[in-house]
């Protein structure tokens, strides 16, 4: 049990580092929630700080995601544990999700958690995290809407689990919990989108742009 406590703790404490606030801190002086769409994320770092700076954020972001299921996951996973080690993963990674949109070194005030859920995917359901990412970038090219790329390809995810699973005979190692984890970060995730679907809906929401705004 301790073993699962301290996995719990430290994934969301590195899930916690609050990256695009780190970066709008240290190389523009600001407090990135306060400028562009006011979300701490590196499509927002993208749009105030500059593509390098954003690419390095959304990378980083996923790293978290990813060190809590392949790494952190592993340090503490035991036989004594009444887990499965596929399990564990899951409750590590989506620890540092919930650390990245809540995090408690900047006031609870964190980011969306896309990119730290898809390091997580990474680290538990590689093939399936890919052809979500293909949606995913298939959604932006067509539309420049990151937010709708990023809720489209949230939700398809689920179901990519079950076409893998059932058409593609891919087998993983614990398909029902990673199922049912995959739809609860989706629903997370679409959650954390409301203000976007409402501006989508209305017709304002900001498209990707890669010149930085002054």
């Amino acid at each position: 049990m301790l073993n699962l406590v301290l996995a719990i703790v430290l994934s969301y404490l590195v899930g916690s580092i609050p990256t695009s606030i780190i970066v709008g801190k240290l190389v523009k002086g600001i407090d990135i929630r306060n400028y562009g769409s006011g979300n701490p994320g590196g499509t927002n770092v993208i749009r105030v700080v500059g593509l390098g700076w954003g690419i390095f954020v959304i990378l980083f972001d996923a790293f978290k995601g990813f060190f809590a299921t392949a790494f952190i996951a592993r340090w503490f996973y035991s036989d004594a544990l009444i887990l499965n080690l596929t399990t564990l993963q899951i409750i590590a990674g989506c620890f540092a999700v919930i650390g990245h949109i809540w995090t408690i070194f900047a006031g609870f005030r964190g980011g969306k958690g896309v990119s730290t859920s898809a390091g997580m995917l990474l680290g538990i359901a590689p093939f399936d995290l890919l052809i979500s990412f293909v949606i995913f970038v298939i959604i932006v090219a067509i539309t420049r809407y990151v937010s709708l790329g990023s809720i489209i390809s949230a939700i398809s995810f689920p179901f990519v689990i079950l076409f893998t699973e059932k058409i593609l005979k891919f087998k993983h190692h614990d398909f029902f919990t990673i199922l049912i984890f995959g739809s609860i970060i989706a629903v997370i995730i679409v959650l954390r989108h409301r203000s976007n679907i409402e501006r989508l809906l209305a017709g304002n929401e900001n498209k990707l742009s890669f010149r930085k705004k002054s």
